[in-house]
């Protein structure tokens, strides 16, 4: 007997944030602001981001803007770097940044009675940064350490191969957190003309969710934030081209006693932007999520054996983030696993999902939306990512109707967009034996 297709959760609206719950405010210099009230805890969270990635920086800089955002807390013209932390923690606070390609983003939570205090330190911090050369040091120090760490991993290195052959000439190519030759060569000075360059208000988000009534929100981060300015801010950088891949490129790369094999096989996938980015989401989920990692874990994993895991990722962003699979195999079972890998995205794009599939992930996809909102973080991510990708206020109450509405021939059509066996990106990373294709 065929499997049946289940039926499709039903949400309650009145739950979910909308434009009825979320207050949005544009205030005069050019900051977004966006509240949400939560009194089932005393809590609050202040999340949010702003327009300074690693998009601005020279690719013989690469690291900085990660570097600089690391740097923030360790000492402003009012307070100490211990002065900073024992103001957060004599509240039971806590706050922290960090960079990305677009946006440099921060994260704090505490009691509703403290979120002034916590946005005087937060204002604090992004807006007079004394960046002391010991303290940039030392923290330039330790991100060394850690890119010393993952030079030597095989999943990340075969990440980074994979970057280099996907984003050819894109600034995609290089990893947010920088080289170790690039980050080994930044001072305290490129750190402040980073920071005095680029932060600003303009294009900047904050959402504010929580125990605290939506408009006292609302004030609070303008009495913070309100009055800072930075005429000169730069604009987001545009993305260039990005030139697709024409064939399969591949990279090997050897690391010297290790004993397992990483792979990454893939292309530049569909920003968040797309307006077919929802049925390249649930694609990617029946591909090599869902359950035991969807189609790839069943073929790689479960009938061949060949695979500690196997899964598939779809990275949405503001520009092309990647659509790929990743595996750890056994040096001896790499060709077979890029082989079944290679066969199972042909047969992805090759025919529709089947109704099952695709109704067992808008279920999946549906269901899990309460739990993704049911604390202040969740919600405040959520606000977030209606700000950015310019989703609207009401995306989340209408997000199970959008969700059904995605079609088999939908995500199949996208799929067909992006992937092909025969035009991949595929690294891998691994012991000696597989000798070094690049």
């Amino acid at each position: 007997m065929p499997k049946a297709a289940p039926a499709l959760p039903r949400l309650e609206a009145r739950s979910l944030p909308g434009p009825d719950t979320i207050l949005r405010r544009e205030i005069g210099n050019g900051l977004v602001v966006l509240a949400r009230e939560n009194f089932s805890s005393p809590s609050v969270v202040v999340s949010g981001y702003l327009r300074a990635g690693a998009l601005h920086e020279p690719d013989a800089q690469a690291g900085l803007a990660h570097l600089t955002a690391a740097s923030l807390m360790r000492g402003t013209r009012r307070r100490s770097f211990q002065e900073i932390y024992e103001s957060i923690e004599s509240i039971g606070a806590s706050l922290s940044f960090s960079a990305g390609k677009h946006t440099t983003t921060f994260h704090g939570k505490g009691l509703a009675e403290d979120l002034a205090h916590l946005l005087s330190i937060l204002s604090d911090v992004l807006r007079q940064p004394a960046f002391p050369a010991r303290e940039v040091d030392r923290v330039r120090a330790e991100k060394l350490t850690s890119l010393a760490i993952r030079d030597q991993d095989t999943g990340a290195v075969a990440g980074l191969e994979f970057d280099q052959l996907a984003y050819e000439g894109h600034p995609y190519r290089l990893p947010s957190e920088g080289m170790r030759e690039t980050v080994g060569r930044l001072k305290a000075g490129d750190v402040a003309a980073f920071h005095r360059r680029t932060y600003g208000p303009r294009g900047m988000v904050v959402a504010v969710v929580g125990a605290v009534r939506v408009k006292a929100a609302v004030e609070a981060v303008e009495a913070a934030l309100g009055d800072w300015s930075h005429p000169s801010q730069p604009a987001e950088p545009e993305l260039p081209p990005l030139r697709p891949l024409s064939g399969v490129a591949r990279r090997d790369r050897t690391l010297p006693g290790k004993i397992q094999c990483d792979l990454v096989l893939g292309v530049p996938g569909p920003s968040r932007f797309d307006p077919d980015y929802l049925a390249a989401a649930l694609g990617n989920n029946i591909l090599g999520r869902f359950g035991m990692y969807g189609r790839i874990g069943d073929a790689v994993r479960e009938d061949a054996g060949l695979a500690y895991y196997a899964y598939s990722a779809l990275t949405g962003g503001p520009g092309p983030g990647p659509w790929s699979v990743l595996a750890g195999v056994n040096p001896s079972n790499v060709e077979r696993a890029i082989e079944l890998i290679r066969a199972e995205i042909g047969r992805f794009v090759g025919r529709k999902v089947t109704a099952v599939e695709l109704r067992e992930n808008q279920a999946n996809f549906i269901g899990r939306l309460p739990l993704q909102l049911e604390s202040n973080e969740g919600v405040a991510g959520a606000l977030i990512n209606m700000e950015r990708y310019h989703l609207g206020l009401d995306y989340y109450v209408r997000y199970a109707e959008r969700v059904s509405a995605v079609t088999r021939e939908g995500v199949l059509e996208t799929a067909r967009r992006f992937l092909s066996p025969d035009r991949l990106a595929i690294a891998v990373a691994g012991p000696a034996l597989l000798g070094d294709g690049g």
